[in-house]
This record gives structure tokens, sequence and C-alpha cells, in this order.
């Protein structure tokens, strides 16, 4: 990734849950630390969702999932992702995610598994130290 560029995330709603609040809070959040922010909108399918990481140049995949569909639409976002070469996106799931999924999930290849609660600075400062970007300018907590 130049570092003359800002990082590209691509914020996505797969499945049929249309409850998008977090995603828009963590969309909103990432903007304002200074990343650029691709929000898909929601009912999202996998295919979609690679095909605008691959359109978009991401750097990350953010995917919120509440309707408990996670083991069935991560692991397909994730084949789909490295068939198409993205091989080195960082994906990272938000929502409702029981804790015995998250080995599941991160075996899978996902880096970085966030709850109900967690703190948007906390999911930037995630990013920050994954991407080994400059730590320094993350914005202090609102």
């Amino acid at each position: 990734m130049a570092s003359s560029r800002k990082v590209r995330v691509l914020v996505a709603k797969p499945g049929l849950d249309g409850h998008d609040r977090g995603a828009k809070v963590v969309a909103r959040a990432l903007r304002d630390a200074g990343f650029e922010v691709i929000y898909t909108g929601i009912r999202q399918t996998p295919e979609a969702i690679a095909e605008a990481a691959l359109q978009e140049d991401v750097d990350v995949v953010g995917l919120s999932i509440l309707s408990g569909a996670h083991m069935a639409l991560v692991p397909k976002i994730m084949r789909l992702l490295k068939e198409k070469g993205l091989n080195d996106v960082l994906v990272l799931v938000g929502g409702i995610i029981p804790d015995e999924d998250v080995p599941k999930l991160k075996a899978l290849g996902v880096k970085g598994v966030f709850g109900p609660g967690t703190l948007t600075t906390d999911i930037i400062a995630f990013i920050r130290r994954e991407l080994n970007l400059d730590t320094e300018e993350a914005p202090k907590a609102a």
C-alpha cells in the first residue's frame, strides 16, 4: 500500500440483515479517522462484496453481520476474495458473533472480530496496528 494514498475500507452488510446503524457508526468513525470509506449498504451478496473490494482496490473489508449467518456468509466471502487475488486484504467482522465461532472465523483468515459495544477507537487502532500505520495520529476517544 502506497503511503501517499488513504487507506481504503469497504464496509458491507452481507445477507438479509437490514440493521445497519452499527455499520454506519463504524463507517463514519473510520472516515473521521482519515480512512477512505466505501459503504455498500444493506443486503449485499458475497459476490457483490468481493467484486466491490476488487473494483474499489480496498485495503480493508469490514463485514457487519447481526443475523447469525456469519458461518455461512464469511467462508464464501473469504473464498471469493482469494479467488479474486485479494489475499492481502485485511478482513474484519463485527456484530453478533458467539465466542465459539471466533476461532473458526480467524482460521478462515478473518483478522479481527468485534462484538457489540466495541469502541470505534479500538477498531481504528486495530486497523492501524495491522496495517503498520503510524499510531500517533490515532483519534482520541469521543
